[in-house]
């Protein structure tokens, strides 16, 4: 039989607000998360992941109550990036419901604190974000704290390093294509697709059915979007919406199971 391989949401927040931004900056104000994760229970989602953009560069824990709430409306797994910074606040996450935490800044700041977390709850359950731009001599240069921080890894040399650590995903963000909606960097992806020996899910760019499936026909395992879900239409209007199955099986977005 055909399956759809996983298309995900990835929604970014910023102090309890559902917000977009472009190329990493200039949130916008695109609707409230709990509403948001609501629609999504009528969309045949598969999961979303749910980072909030904030709460690292302000130094502060996750909202955890505002995040029992979102995870008590949400009928699909769940992940969770964003102020995790010790194996208790992510034992949190876990037990508000969330399947996954997404971590970014702590495998450079705390590679001891993600080896704890790895062995409470496997590496199944931990994503490895890494952000990553281009230079002007088109190499991928790592980042964190929001882009705004470059770290000493080449993107090679980081994607070893945090499956070593147990990662067992790779999110892999786009800084240059994030909400451009200008598609995804396919030939970055094709290249990690032949390096990384855990899934990887590409995120940044994605405009239209054809470009998941060209990141998806690239190597990717998965394919993560935000303002593909978030905007409709050529004027970007906010309207929650995902594809029906006739839209993916007619852009050739199936595999054999």
């Amino acid at each position: 039989m055909y399956k759809r391989p996983r298309i995900i949401p990835c929604l970014t927040m910023q102090d309890q607000d559902l917000v977009k931004t472009i190329n990493f900056a200039k949130p916008r104000y695109v609707g409230d998360p709990i509403n948001t994760v609501k629609i999504f229970n009528n969309k045949d989602v598969d999961e979303i992941s749910i980072i909030d953009i904030s709460a690292t560069a302000e130094n502060r824990e996750p909202n955890y109550d505002y995040l029992h709430e979102i995870a008590s409306e949400a009928f699909m797994p769940l992940g969770y990036g964003g102020g995790i910074k010790s194996l208790e606040q992510a034992r949190k996450i876990f037990k508000l419901g969330y399947e996954k935490v997404i971590l970014n800044s702590l495998f450079i700041e705390s590679p001891e604190t993600v080896r704890e977390i790895v062995q409470f709850a496997g590496s199944q359950s931990v994503v490895a974000s890494i952000d990553y731009r281009l230079s002007f001599f088109k190499k991928e240069e790592c980042m964190i704290y929001n882009a705004r921080k470059r770290i000493p890894y080449s993107l090679e040399e980081y994607i070893g390093y945090v499956t070593e650590l147990g990662a067992g995903e790779i999110l892999l963000n786009s800084i240059d294509q994030d909400g451009t909606m200008n598609g995804y960097q396919t030939k970055v992806i094709e290249k990690v697709a032949r390096r990384t020996s855990v899934p990887l899910i590409a995120c940044g760019g994605a405009g239209s059915l054809d470009d998941v499936r060209s990141v998806l026909d690239a190597g990717a395992d998965a394919a993560a979007a935000g303002s593909f879900f978030i905007y409709y239409g050529k004027n970007k209007a906010v309207l929650i919406h995902t594809p029906s199955e006739e839209d993916y099986l007619n852009a050739g977005i199936f595999e054999w199971d």
